[in-house]
């Protein structure tokens, strides 16, 4: 049968391409599902900040009347001015295991991006860092997270035989928590406390932690402007982003160093994991779906390692054993038995070399792909 490939163009089609993969992976036992007002949000021109300074324009492809694949085409223009270079993206991309279906899915993005005078298009990212990048390509066998996409073992064949080509590849570990905090590392931070004057801030409720937002994210554009897709967020994105995940996070689970003045300069924000419980609440918050994820707060073995920053300035000198000596503390009390280290530039020794002193295995890997677009074509 023909592939049809349709634009999103109203509410009852992007409720049809976000509940596409619902579908697709409904008896995949590793596959976790978004929350579906989130990405209904996130999708959603009126409501997502970042199309102020974006472009973009989702489609669903058909065959015989029935969905069988969706992608969405992205031009991030403050991305674009911030590297000098003329790009556009591919996110939400999910299909059928038919190279017929892919091939049209990517040839109508490849052909949007050009006529928008894109040189390149890279992908799987999103509109921000805050959207989940990266394809899996080792670890199909293993539980997902909230933060990262999962995908079928096919996904990445397609786009080999598509002519995209490897541009950045991130690792991630599963950490195995000691029965007691490693002596080195409490022995470093107490070191690296003493002679570069810091401390661990200690915050006695959420609302306390929050008030430490701004900075946070002040010195998340700071420490992550070097990586890879990189864009910095505007005050109503950080806002976004509060209201996103700042729900979740529990105070327990977030490690702040600041110096003698008291100004942050590092931070590790952890959570418990959320996977088992967004698979049983099916991507929907209502009605069980709140009680599924209080209960795994409580109830959880795993933890989620999300973002961890320091200072540039203050980088290779040892200050996330501070970090690392407060999480570790709490993981004991709260018997935590993993954590998840969430993706990491394969090139990032520095972020790799705060688990040497952890039992672990490199038990995923995703991928950015990239393809040169041939304006003659």
């Amino acid at each position: 049968m023909t592939v049809i490939i349709k634009p999103v163009q109203n509410k009852s089609d992007l409720k049809k391409f976000v509940q596409f993969p619902f579908g697709l992976y409904r008896k995949n036992s590793c596959w976790v599902p978004p929350l579906k007002k989130e990405i209904l949000s996130t999708l959603n021109r009126d409501i997502n900040p970042a199309f102020e300074s974006c472009d973009a324009e989702l489609w669903l492809a058909y065959r015989d009347g029935k969905i069988v694949g969706r992608i969405a085409g992205i031009i991030n223009h403050q991305h674009n001015e911030y590297t000098g270079k003329k790009q556009a993206r591919f996110g939400w991309v999910d299909f059928v295991d038919d190279p017929d279906v892919s091939e049209v899915l990517f040839k109508v993005v490849e052909q949007w991006a050009k006529e928008r005078g894109a040189e390149t298009l890279h992908g799987p990212i999103g509109f921000t860092n805050d959207d989940q990048s990266g394809m899996l390509v080792e670890g199909f066998e293993e539980l997902a997270t909230m933060a990262t996409i999962y995908n079928f073992p096919y996904y990445p064949q397609h786009l080999k035989k598509l002519g995209f080509q490897k541009e950045v590849d991130w690792v991630e570990y599963q950490i195995q928590i000691p029965k007691k905090i490693p002596p080195k590392i409490d022995e470093y931070a107490k070191h690296i406390a003493k002679q570069q004057g810091l401390h661990v801030i200690e915050t006695h409720s959420n609302k306390e932690l929050l008030s430490y937002v701004w900075e946070v994210f002040e010195l998340y554009q700071e420490t992550y402007k070097v990586l890879y897709g990189f864009v910095p967020l505007s005050e109503k994105q950080v806002d976004k982003v509060v209201q996103k995940y700042f729900g979740f996070v529990r105070r327990d689970y977030v490690a702040l160093v600041a110096d003698e003045n008291n100004k942050l300069v590092a931070f590790g924000i952890t959570m418990p994991s959320f996977s088992r419980a967004l698979q049983k609440s099916r991507g929907k918050l209502l009605p069980f779906g709140w009680w599924y994820l209080k209960r795994a707060i409580k109830h959880c073995d795993l933890v989620d390692s999300y973002l961890i920053g320091v200072k540039p300035e203050l980088q290779g000198k040892g200050i996330p054993a501070l970090i690392l000596k407060k999480l570790c503390r709490v993981f004991l009390e709260k018997g935590i038995k993993y954590a998840e280290s969430n993706p990491e530039q394969e090139m990032n020794i520095k972020v790799q070399a705060q688990w040497k002193f952890f039992e672990r295995r490199q038990h995923k890997r995703r991928r950015c792909y990239v393809k040169v677009l041939n304006p003659n074509n």
